[in-house]
């Protein structure tokens, strides 16, 4: 009976070192490729100020110069609208907040203020959303509310899971139509080495599994359940 437990643990043992080699010569090549993704509207990037286009659900702050009853915070609504004092609803998905604060300016200007000065700030931009999958603790889709980064991003996913390759975790983008992706080394942004690029509206993260950590998280799972755990104490 010993000798069939001993020459059991031996052959799992050989089959686990295996598989890790494997494993370990997969995610090597797998890491090869770029670190960097063009912007999806390289004009604005190169301008310094993106061209964003509000959308449902995304919070706004509007303030009228030296009129505190008329500056407040409001949401733009499903049907893409927002409700101002005295002027009511106001279209406003579809709009750069530029455009809206012209629109809401002239609104003010043709009977209640002489030269309003409006203006509208982007405080949730709920309609923009990434998706962060793969080795994660918590996948899902969640809103870009200002500015997010690679790590940031996976932090909203309650950070890589146990099983995570953190070298090899793939952005995906849509540019022009295409769709493109640029693979990135956590630990590497992490300790300086790396830029933290960032992440905008409607990319995918998406963070490799390392086969070796996925089967010796396995092996050890499974190593009670076979009767052999006490031979390694």
């Amino acid at each position: 009976m010993v000798i069939c437990v001993i020459l059991l643990r031996t052959c799992l043992t050989l089959l686990l070192v295996t598989l890790l080699a494997g494993c370990a010569t997969r995610a090597a090549v797998v890491r090869d490729g770029p670190a960097s993704l063009p912007p999806s509207d390289p004009v604005a990037a190169a301008l310094g100020r993106p061209d964003y286009r509000i959308g449902p659900s995304d919070l706004l702050k509007v303030e009228v110069f030296q009129v505190e009853n008329l500056s407040r915070e409001v949401r733009v609504n499903n049907a893409g609208r927002i409700t101002l004092p005295l002027l009511g609803a106001i279209d406003a998905a579809g709009r750069t907040t530029e455009e809206l604060e012209a629109v809401i300016a002239a609104g003010y200007a043709d009977r209640y203020l002489q030269d309003p000065q409006v203006s509208v700030s982007l405080q949730e931009a709920a309609s923009q959303r990434v998706t962060v999958e793969g080795a994660v603790n918590d996948p899902g889709i969640f809103p870009i509310a200002s500015r997010l980064t690679l790590l940031q991003a996976i932090a909203l996913a309650k950070g890589p899971s146990n099983v995570a390759d953190e070298r090899n975790v793939v952005v995906f983008r849509t540019v022009d139509g295409r769709r493109l992706l640029a693979r990135f080394d956590l630990k590497a942004i992490r300790e300086g080495v790396a830029a933290d690029p960032d992440i905008l509206g409607e990319d995918m993260v998406v963070v490799d599994e390392s086969g070796g950590k996925v089967w010796l998280r396995r092996f050890i799972e499974l190593t009670p359940l076979i009767g052999v755990w006490g031979v390694f104490r």
